[in-house]
């Protein structure tokens, strides 16, 4: 049974992480209320801009019931900004910028570059075999430290892109905009798995 998936739906790529969803065969749904987030049993949070995404959530009183669902377990997916809010600590974030501290790395907001400097890749991924995944990167963050509890899966010259802690996945960049759905079946299959 396909547990209950919401994608948070303040700011970002949301609708195209649900368009994702829809081509798995789940059914996501957006999360803009703390009532819609306790309906989740898992959570993709987009890119966007993280600063902002972080303004959102208190506005909406999101973060709270955000950060105890997290430390509670509850399986996300975070992309870019949603990386950048699930690591354990950010640098040039805005002052008292929030970290949810889901997922033991340190990562530096647009270590790659501003908008200008957004490019493409080719990632080799044991966990989905095959094909390399493309991956875009867009003012993406940059992994600067991850835990030893951190599993990488994917690097980018040498630098890790796309990390897993226990039921937490993140990834620098947007697999929700290429037409290669296999990073959002591996989450939704480890869903299914716990």
């Amino acid at each position: 049974m396909t547990p209950a998936v919401g994608v948070l739906a303040l700011q970002g790529a949301f609708a195209r992480h649900l368009d994702v969803l829809r081509q798995c065969g789940v059914d996501g749904y957006e999360i803009r209320t703390a009532e819609e987030l306790a309906g989740c049993e898992a959570l993709i949070i987009p890119g966007g801009e993280s600063t902002t995404m972080v303004k959102l959530l208190e506005t909406f009183e999101l973060d709270e019931p955000l950060a105890k669902l997290l430390a509670a377990g509850m399986p996300t997916f975070g992309t870019c900004a949603g990386m950048i809010l699930l690591a354990s600590s950010i640098s040039d974030g805005r002052p008292g910028q929030r970290c949810f501290d889901a997922i033991d790395i340190d990562v530096r907001r647009n270590g790659y570059g501003r908008q200008i400097n957004s490019f493409e890749a080719d990632l080799h991924v044991d966990e989905l075999g095959g094909a390399p995944l493309r991956a875009v990167f867009i003012r993406a963050p940059l992994v600067e430290r991850a835990g030893d509890d951190v599993e990488v899966l994917a690097r980018h010259e040498g630098v890790p892109v796309l990390c897993r802690q226990g039921p937490v996945l993140v990834s620098s960049f947007h697999p929700e905009l290429t037409d290669d759905d296999r990073l959002h079946r591996y989450f939704l299959e480890r869903i299914a798995g716990t």
